[in-house]
């Protein structure tokens, strides 16, 4: 079996989801390119990637440097591949972080269709679902999170992570307001997106601890780990890293190592397909630590996501980014939750289906590469 075709499609939808603060002054239209890799034997693998800032760069990304590595291969070579792309990334290709992932996960989907099981059982099964908790986006009204948590806990959802906007003495109200209107037994956990000095994580931390969060991710950039390393020494409250760290498992590896993060973060979007994932979660079981899975921001990848945490023990929830509607770009159903579980699909593959009509009339620029 051979790679002998692969086509883009550029899917644009002309809608930013974060605020300016944020956005900044560049374009953020959070387009999707949908990837589809097939073989000689009629087989299709399907991924898809972030274009949220240019869908130029992954286009040409994927078709300057990705696809030249994969075409003519057999797909069963996927670690070979993986760390060709690797090779071209340290020989000045210098990938975006979301790539060269939704290939590797084209490449895994193709095998598990082949062999007729559903991705988590090709991988090896651990279990088939997963507890899932609600996680926002960035709100300035403090209500707004307050509305939207009791509003997913009323769908049976048991657990909300808030990214709080800033400041920090604001975020801390955030944090007090959920607890005291969700209870004392609801799981909770706060992502500010790297914006806190060491003497305010610190003093948050704190808060948190009282507070019985869950965890506490991503106070600062993931390449400050000597201040990971600090604020893990000052607090019991598990802290959470690595989302966007570079370098797969290898520069997780280094956070570990010193001792930065209590949990480490990983997708199959940032961190190099099923195959990076897999490796970050393998190393981190190693060393006692959780595998929180990231979200992609992308519904049909974040499925992917679950077949991976359904193939390891290390992981303990499932990222639901809300409001689900605007993530579900391009499929056309919904994520498989139900009272607050998400099952992992159980046809070949993914075993899930993209809107190919909504993809053709919102596509702005289609390629096809043949070998």
């Amino acid at each position: 079996m051979k790679i002998s075709m692969v086509e883009t499609w550029w899917t644009k939808r002309n809608k930013c989801l974060f605020d300016e603060k944020r956005k900044g002054a560049g374009k953020m239209d959070w387009d999707v390119l949908v990837l589809k890799v097939t073989t000689d034997t009629g087989i299709s693998g399907v991924a898809t990637a972030m274009a949220a800032r240019s869908g130029g760069v992954t286009e040409n990304y994927l078709h300057d440097t990705i696809i030249p590595i994969v075409l003519g291969r057999d797909p069963h070579d996927r670690e070979a591949i993986w760390h060709d792309m690797w090779n071209a990334d340290r020989h000045e290709a210098f990938f975006p972080v979301f790539l060269p992932g939704p290939m590797d996960v084209a490449l895994w989907d193709i095998c598990a269709k082949e062999a007729g099981l559903p991705l988590y059982k090709y991988i090896g099964a651990y279990r088939n679902s997963l507890p899932v908790y609600a996680s926002s986006l960035f709100y300035d009204d403090p209500q707004v999170y307050l509305k939207e948590a009791l509003r997913y806990k009323e769908e049976g959802i048991k657990a909300y992570k808030v990214h709080p906007s800033g400041p920090v003495t604001k975020d801390m109200e955030i944090h007090q307001m959920l607890r005291d209107e969700l209870g004392e037994d609801y799981v909770l956990m706060t992502d500010p997106v790297g914006e806190y000095t060491l003497d305010e994580a610190i003093k948050v931390g704190r808060q948190l601890e009282k507070l019985n969060y869950e965890w506490f991710e991503e106070p600062f950039r993931d390449f400050e780990t000597e201040k990971y390393r600090q604020l893990c020494n000052a607090l019991d409250i598990p802290i959470a890293a690595t989302e966007t760290t570079r370098g797969c498992h290898w520069g997780v590896a280094q956070v570990i190592n010193q001792h930065a993060a209590d949990i480490v973060r990983a997708d199959v979007s940032w961190k190099c397909g099923i195959t990076g994932t897999l490796k970050i979660a393998h190393m981190a079981e190693a060393f006692g630590l959780n595998c929180e899975i990231h979200t992609t921001t992308m519904n049909y990848m974040d499925l992917v996501n679950l077949h991976v945490s359904c193939a390891i023990r290390n992981c303990k929830y499932f990222e639901y980014f809300v409001p689900e509607e605007e993530f579900m770009f391009p499929m056309n159903t919904k994520l498989p939750i139900k009272d607050g579980i998400i099952t992992v699909p159980e046809g070949p593959g993914v075993g899930a289906d993209l809107d190919w009509e909504f993809i053709e009339n919102n596509c702005v620029s289609y390629k096809k590469v043949i070998l």
